[in-house]
C-alpha cells in the first residue's frame, strides 16, 4: 500500500520502531564515539532518550496530543550532547499540527522546523556531526518531494543521500578523520531514520522490555576535557523559557552547551567547572526533576592516570579539602539534600552558603538522604573496569542509611572487589579515616593489611562538636521542642562525641561557648597527653572566628598543625548547626 498522508497511529508506530532501531545498536555507537569527547557514551545517551519515547510516550486519537507526548518523553530522557539536540529536533517535529494527519508536504515543513530547533539549542554547532545530518535530510526531502510518489519513495532516497554524507563526516572533522569513524551522532540520526522507514514497510523490531530498561547505564568520560564537571538537568519549565534564554545565561559557565525545551520540561547539559552556579541559575526557572554531575577529570585519571590498583571510596560526609580528595584520586559519592522541594548534590550542586541561608527560612528547613543508588551503581561498576580492589569507606551505619545503601549495592552487583567498611564516624573524623586510608593505599600497602589497620584506627579516631546554637538541632528534628526550650533556658552549649558503635551522644556540657571552648580543648589535652595525637584537623560551619583560637590553642598542645582545616558536610552542619566547630583526631596509641 503506497502511503502518501502520516495518520496519527503510523506516526506514533514509526517514532517507536525508529527508536528500537536505534537501541539495537547502542554498542556500535559508543564504540564510535570520540567527538566531543571519546567517552563512549552516545550509544548510552540516544538510548536513554529512545527508550524514554518507548516507555513515556503515549499515542492519543489526536495528532497534536501524541506529538506532545513523544516530544516530552524524549526531553525526560534525554542525556548528552547527542540525545538534547536530538530531543530538541523531535520537538520541532512536533510543532502544532494543523490536521489529525501528515501530509509530504507538511512532512518536509516539519523536517526543517525540526533541523532549525536542533541547530539552535546548540551554542558552537560543529559541521560533520549529527546536525549536519539533520540539515541534509531537511534538504534532501523538500529537494525530492515533487519527484516522489509517496512516503516509501521519499524518505528511501532521501535515506541513500544520508548513507552518503554520513560517509563523508570525517572529511569534515579532523578528530573523526585521525580516528578514522564516522560520527557517533550522525550514525545515530541515520539508524532513526532507518527505524522510521521500516515502520512505513511494516517492519517490526523485537527488544525486550528488560534490555530497554538497563539501557540506561552511564560510562566514563576517558578523554580530556576543558572543563572538570559534565553537569545535566531536567527542569520543569514553570515559567515558559525558551531555550534560548536558558542558553545565553548559560554560555559563560562552560562548553559543550546544549539546551532543548518543551513547554513542559528543559533538558540542559554543559561541561563546566563550577556546576553549583549552573544550578543556582537553573533552580530560578523551575523545578529541578534530575540531574547528573560526572567528575571527568577522576574519570580520566581513572583510565589513563591512575596512581594505584586500590580504589577509595566514601560519601560525602566524609570532610575533607578539595586538594586531598584530588591529590589521593579519592572518589566521593555526594549526599543529597532537598530544600524547599528542590534536590541537590552536597559540594557539587550547590554551596554551603545557600544551605546556611535557607537554614534561617523560617517556612522550611532543608533535609538530607544517602546518595543515589543509580550513581553509586554507575561508579562502583566504572571503578570494577579499571582496579584490582576497591575499598568503601563509610559514614556510621547507625548515622545514616548510607552504609546500607553500599552494602544493597555492593550485593546486587556481586563484585568480589569491593569491600565495605563501616567508619562508625561521620566529618572531620570519617575524613581522617579516609585520608589515613588513602595514605596507606599510596605506600603500597596489601588490601588486607589496610584494612587491619583501618579496623584499629577507627578505635583510635573521635570527633568532638562543640554546638553553639540548639536550635538547628531542634528544627532538624535531632532533638524534641521540649527538650529544645529546656537547654535553650538553661543556655546549654553541648560537646558531643561518637561512642564506639558509631553513635552520637553528649559527652560534657556548658553555659557559654568560652566554657564550652575550654572544656573541649582539656579534652584534647587529656588525649594527647595519655595516648598521642598523630592526625587531627578542625571542621567548621561558617566559624572562622572559632577556627583561628582553636588552631592556636591546638598547636600549643598537640606541637604540629593540624593535617587540614576545611568546613564541615553540609549535611552535619544541618544538625549542629551554623557557628558549630569540631576537632577530629587519630591517636597513636
Amino acid at each position: 500500500m503506497e502511503i502518501t498522508v502520516l495518520t496519527t497511529d503510523l506516526v506514533y508506530q514509526s517514532f517507536i520502531l525508529a527508536a528500537k532501531n536505534v537501541i539495537k545498536e547502542k554498542k556500535l555507537l559508543n564504540d564510535l564515539n570520540v567527538f566531543p569527547v571519546a567517552d563512549s557514551d552516545t550509544g548510552n545517551n540516544l538510548a536513554s532518550l529512545m527508550a524514554s519515547i518507548i516507555e513515556k510516550a503515549q499515542k492519543s486519537d489526536n495528532l497534536n496530543d501524541t506529538l506532545n507526548s513523544i516530544s516530552n518523553a524524549a526531553i525526560y530522557g534525554a542525556k548528552g550532547n547527542s540525545g538534547i539536540i536530538f530531543a530538541q529536533y523531535i520537538q520541532g517535529f512536533s510543532e502544532q499540527a494543523r490536521s489529525n494527519q501528515i501530509t509530504m508536504e507538511e512532512f518536509s515543513v516539519r523536517l526543517e522546523e525540526a533541523f532549525q530547533r536542533a541547530y539552535e539549542a546548540i551554542l558552537h554547532p560543529v559541521e560533520g556531526t549529527i546536525i549536519t545530518l539533520m540539515r541534509i535530510f531537511s534538504q534532501t526531502v523538500k529537494k525530492l518531494l515533487n519527484k516522489s510518489a509517496n512516503f516509501a519513495d521519499l524518505l528511501n532516497k532521501s535515506y541513500e543521500e544520508l548513507l552518503i554524507e554520513l560517509d563523508k563526516t570525517p572529511e569534515k572533522l579532523q578528530v573523526l578523520k585521525d580516528n578514522k569513524v564516522i560520527d557517533a551522532g550522525a550514525k545515530g540520526f541515520v539508524l532513526f531514520i532507518e527505524g522510521f522507514i521500516k515502520a512505513l514497510e511494516g517492519t517490526e523490531i523485537e527488544l525486550s522490555k528488560e534490555y530497554i530498561s538497563e539501557i540506561s547505564e552511564q560510562k566514563g568520560h576517558i578523554e580530556k576535557s576543558s572543563f572538570r564537571y559534565c553537569t545535566e538537568a531536567l527542569i520543569k519549565n514553570d515559567h515558559k523559557m525558551s531555550a534560548s534564554e536558558i542558553r545565553q545565561e548559560l554560555s559563560q559557565l562552560g562548553d559543550s552547551l546544549v539546551v532543548a525545551n518543551t513547554s513542559d520540561y528543559i533538558r540542559v547539559h554543559i561541561h563546566s567547572d563550577n556546576p553549583e552556579k549552573v544550578f543556582n541559575t537553573l533552580s530560578q526557572k523551575g523545578l529541578i526533576v534530575e540531574q547528573k554531575i560526572d567528575d571527568m577529570k577522576r574519570q580520566y585519571e581513572v583510565a589513563n592516570k591512575r596512581k594505584n590498583d586500590i580504589a577509595l571510596v566514601t560519601d560525602s560526609i566524609a570532610d575533607l579539602p578539595k586538594e586531598l580528595i584530588d591529590k589521593y584520586q579519592i572518589h566521593v559519592l555526594p549526599a543529597t539534600i532537598t530544600i524547599n522541594e528542590m534536590t541537590y548534590f552536597d559540594k557539587l550542586s550547590i554551596t554551603n552558603e545557600k544551605i546556611y541561608k535557607n537554614m534561617e527560612e523560617k517556612d522550611f528547613y532543608p533535609s538530607s538522604s544517602q546518595p543515589n543508588i543509580k550513581v553509586i551503581e554507575n561508579l562502583l561498576k566504572f571503578l570494577n573496569e579499571y582496579y584490582k580492589e576497591i575499598i568503601i569507606l563509610s559514614v556510621s551505619s547507625k548515622m545514616s542509611g548510607t552504609y546500607q545503601v553500599f552494602s544493597q549495592v555492593v550485593k546486587n552487583l556481586k563484585l568480589d572487589k569491593v569491600t565495605l567498611v563501616d567508619s562508625k564516624r561521620n566529618s572531620g573524623a570519617e575524613g581522617l579515616l579516609v585520608l589515613k586510608t588513602a595514605l596507606m593505599i599510596d605506600n603500597k600497602m596489601s588490601k588486607e593489611k589496610i584494612l587491619e589497620e583501618l579496623e584499629k584506627d577507627i578505635l583510635k579516631s573521635q570527633i568532638l562538636v562543640s554546638v553553639k546554637n540548639l536550635k538547628y538541632m531542634v528544627r532538624s528534628g535531632r532533638l524534641t521542642k521540649t527538650k529544645g526550650l529546656l537547654v535553650k533556658l538553661l543556655n546549654v552549649k553541648p560537646i558531643v562525641k561518637i561512642n564506639n558503635e558509631g553513635i552520637g551522644e553528649i559527652t560534657d556540657k556548658a553555659f557559654s561557648i568560652k566554657k564550652a571552648n575550654q572544656k573541649l580543648l582539656d579534652m584534647i589535652r587529656k588525649v594527647h597527653q595519655e595516648k598521642e595525637i598523630i592526625y587531627y584537623n578542625i571542621v567548621h560551619a561558617d566559624a572562622l572566628d572559632r577556627v583561628k583560637e582553636y588552631e592556636k590553642e591546638l598547636i600549643s598542645i598537640i606541637g604540629t598543625k593540624p593535617n587540614y582545616i576545611t568546613e564541615i558536610s553540609s549535611v552535619i552542619a544541618m544538625n549542629s548547626g551554623i557557628g558549630s566547630i569540631a576537632v577530629s583526631y587519630i591517636t597513636k596509641k
